[in-house]
């Protein structure tokens, strides 16, 4: 078995995050609550930062300062009500509790969504303040009675990127006829405001009249009490996974270890016997435990293992075991259980501290399904200082015929890798170097005092924010882009590691020119999401986007120069120092001129066989197609800025490989025109 190297992210154990203040508010519940008077919030924050509570303080004061009649909230699925349940919170500091009905709690309550969508109503039309439900019944609801009932009430949707822009979604289809009449106020909540299909959660329109609160893994974790290191790490395999489990899945840990989907290519199709294997890998079996349904297993050492079995479809067994799990004396029993084996299960709103590793066997449907799977190990408990999530994903086989399936597995381990180097690292502040090499105002030095040499860093000692000067860039004009820069960076890096185009190319292409991805791919991307804003600032917002991915890179490749493998004991933060500090002069054009995905494919290199990575840049370079229309008109006017610094159109002769690629996209326009003149 060969590993891609973690990521690894060690943070300062400050205890900020967990810390509450007089009203019993940790600083991302505060943070929302101080937008409470707004009708549409989004709040985008880290599994275990609180949403819930957040919800909960929102909620109570728009329902008795803001008069509005009630509260419905809406969850993906049954479980997740239980996150808001009763809660005390005046014993904190608070000047209310949190209450609901256990009638009106229709998460718990007996059959089909038709009695529950008929419940709805009668909560409507009642005196009750509260309600939760799942989106199904919500959907139902609505579809059935119309939004007009939904006037002067909050609409709190959790897990909010199930909702899509796209109008099959209906979902998303409420949602929009909700703000187009205008009068409900909604509390959106998502731990990864974006989609595994790459569409869009919200038209740019709608997406705009939100009021955002932004709170970063980096600044959860960072402020944890008890855990100091998370990892993240990929490893192929040949053969069945069964065969190679044991060399990940280490019986101390408690873990979430998801079995493959049984109609992907890593499934043995026999879900039931992969899981005996698990259990016959790990030790002994001693029996079941009659109160809680869980497998006993002897290790080798002689420990008893307790195990949940969420596969097996028999509900008897199934619901005994997710009742014992969710049983509110053992929250905080560390030795309830030990390890977890799910297929579709415990993801998101699932709720057990103690995980200390989330182990993925194959590749799932989306890269937000792996963040919310990582989040599952993600919470701070006693004596938890370390936590990792592990992707076992299958090598190509030689031996296939088509290998698109293998291929694209590939891919997407390497863009989830990406994105979550991107998540856990810290927010970046940039500003542009001043002509006069002095000093940015703001900026912490260190106390060696302002050097030119290295002037390129500085770190805010208020928010952790690594700040950096970058020559020539682009500052953000308008209030919109200005907030994108500060808060969105993460979903642009999401939907460029989504973009298939670019991360092939960038892999896989030896005749790429790094521009055509950092500014065409990537200046396409910002277009089509934010239509809204200018020329100038489309291009701030790429800048930033293009030299937070690039700088988290050039980290990683600064902490790998060594012996050519990733330290699990290293900080990224520490190699997006040292990257900053060993280049004199940073300037937009240079990081431009970065391939996103080199180090990606630097790494691939080491932990795949020069055979199968022959495999699979050979399947990728057979889709390969030439310019296209759409790219050949970015290229000249990326040309047309060329010709304004310079002075002189692009060559097609150029030495410099940017400058002949966008003389060829002129080439192709002028082609093109001649072409329907003859026409």
């Amino acid at each position: 078995m060969i590993a891609i190297p973690s990521v690894s992210v060690t943070y300062a154990q400050d205890g900020t995050s967990t810390r509450p203040n007089a009203l019993g508010m940790r600083p991302m519940q505060e943070l929302a609550y101080q937008k409470r008077g707004e009708q549409y919030l989004l709040i985008k924050s880290p599994p275990a930062s609180g949403k819930s509570r957040a919800l909960m303080f929102i909620a109570l004061d728009k329902l008795t300062h803001q008069k509005l009649k009630q509260a419905i909230i809406v969850v993906p699925e049954k479980a997740i009500g239980a996150s808001f349940h009763n809660e005390p919170l005046t014993k904190f500091g608070f000047w209310a509790d949190w209450q609901v009905e256990p009638r009106w709690n229709l998460c718990n309550a007996p059959g089909n969504d038709g009695g529950k969508v008929e419940a709805v109503k009668t909560f409507i039309d009642s005196e009750a303040k509260v309600l939760v439900c799942t989106h199904a019944t919500f959907r139902f609801a609505v579809d059935k009675f119309g939004v007009e009932m939904l006037d002067d009430r909050l609409i709190a949707v959790d897990e909010f990127h199930h909702v899509s822009s796209n109008p099959d979604n209906k979902l998303g289809d409420h949602i929009r006829q909700i703000m187009t009449r205008d009068k409900t106020h909604i509390v959106a909540m998502t731990g990864s405001y974006f989609r595994g299909d790459a569409e869009a959660v919200l038209h740019p329109e709608d997406e705009g009249k939100f009021h955002h609160v932004t709170y970063t893994y980096y600044e959860q974790l960072n402020g944890y009490e008890y855990l100091k290191q998370l990892d993240i790490g990929y490893y192929f395999y040949s053969g069945s996974y069964t065969d190679e489990i044991m060399q990940v899945l280490n019986p101390h840990e408690k873990t979430i270890l998801h079995i493959p989907n049984v109609n992907s290519r890593e499934s043995t199709k026999d879900k039931i016997r992969e899981v005996e294997h698990i259990i016959e890998a790990l030790g002994e079996w001693q029996g079941i435990d009659p109160n809680t349904g869980f497998q006993q297993v002897k290790t080798a050492e002689g420990k008893i293992l307790k195990i949940a079995d969420l596969v097996d479809d028999d509900p008897s067994k199934r619901d005994r075991v997710a009742a014992a799990l969710k049983d509110p004396r053992q929250k905080n029993n560390p030795h309830h259980v030990d390890i977890i084996i799910a297929l579709g299960m415990a993801k998101e709103g699932f709720d057990w501290i103690w995980c200390e590793h989330a182990l993925t066997i194959g590749y799932r449907s989306s890269l937000t399904e792996i963040v919310q799977i990582i989040g599952r190990a993600t919470r701070d408990a006693p004596g938890k200082t370390r936590a990792r999530f592990t992707n076992l994903i299958a090598e190509p086989d030689a031996s296939e015929m088509a290998v698109t399936e293998a291929v694209n597995d590939t891919i997407k381990a390497i863009a989830a890798s990406l994105l979550m180097e991107q998540v856990l690292a810290p927010r970046f502040e940039f500003k542009p170097k001043r002509p006069d090499n002095q000093p940015t105002p703001g900026f912490e030095y260190g106390d060696s005092g302002y050097d030119p040499t290295r002037c390129n860093m500085g770190v805010n000692p208020q928010t952790g924010e690594i700040q950096l000067e970058i020559k020539g860039l682009t500052l953000p004009k308008s209030p919109e882009a200005s907030r994108i820069c500060r808060e969105d960076l993460t979903e642009l890096v999401t939907a460029f590691v989504q973009d298939k185009p670019s991360i092939e190319r960038g892999l896989f292409d030896e005749e790429l020119v790094p521009e055509e991805l950092t500014q065409l791919r990537m200046g396409k991307i910002i277009k089509d999401k934010f239509p809204n804003l200018d020329e100038g600032d489309r291009e701030a917002v790429r800048q930033h986007a293009i030299a937070a991915l690039n700088l988290v890179q050039q980290a990683k490749k600064t902490l790998n120069e060594g012996d050519g493998l990733a330290s699990k004991n290293t900080a990224l933060i520490d190699g997006v120092r040292q990257f900053a500090l060993s280049v004199t002069d940073l300037d937009i054009d240079l990081i431009d001129r970065i391939n996103p995905f080199g180090e990606a494919y630097a790494i691939l290199a080491k932990s795949m066989s020069e055979e199968r990575l022959k495999l699979v840049a050979e399947a990728i370079a057979a889709k390969r197609v030439n310019l296209s229309l759409e790219e050949a008109r970015e290229l000249a006017k990326r040309a047309q800025r060329f010709k304004q610094e310079k002075g002189r159109v692009p060559s097609l002769t150029a030495a410099d490989p940017w400058e002949k690629r966008m003389a060829e996209g002129i080439a192709v326009l002028v082609r093109k025109v001649k072409e329907e003149k003859n026409a």
